[in-house]
């Protein structure tokens, strides 16, 4: 038996401000994009990744959810306290480059870690944190 990740999601709360981070700056393909009862969620993924996508969707995707769990969601997306991602990538400074040069937060510069990587962080536009690792020897 198998097992494979799919899709995992990110919230956001500017569908139009993730996009231009996600398809422009980071290169990800615009898979599908869908509203639904007021809400919208797009996917997207890396060309070389086909049967994985990134869900990008509201920070509170459930429509009988209440008024303050939705407030309490967006507060805490707004400090930066929900989690992102992990990316890989062959090369870390070049993708920090492409990230930065593209306008992406900047909340660490390219290092070398001592669990084997080197790696950089972003904030996307809506707080969450996203690393670009690099393993060693790669």
């Amino acid at each position: 038996m198998d097992i494979t990740l799919s899709q995992c999601f990110i919230a956001v709360d500017d569908h139009e401000a993730a996009l231009a981070f996600y398809r422009d700056a980071l290169g990800l393909e615009v898979r599908n994009d869908v509203e639904f009862e007021g809400m919208r969620w797009t996917t997207v993924g890396s060309p070389a990744q086909p049967d994985v996508e990134i869900v990008l969707e509201p920070p509170l995707a459930d429509p009988n959810a209440s008024p303050a769990d939705r407030r309490a969601a967006a507060e805490l997306l707004a400090k930066g306290m929900l989690r992102g991602v992990i990316f890989r990538t062959d090369d870390c400074d070049a993708t920090f480059e492409r990230v930065r040069a593209a306008g992406g937060e900047v909340l660490q510069e390219p290092v070398d870690q001592p669990y084997g990587v080197r790696d950089c962080a972003f904030r996307d536009p809506a707080g969450n944190m996203l690393r670009f690792n690099q393993p060693k020897g790669g």
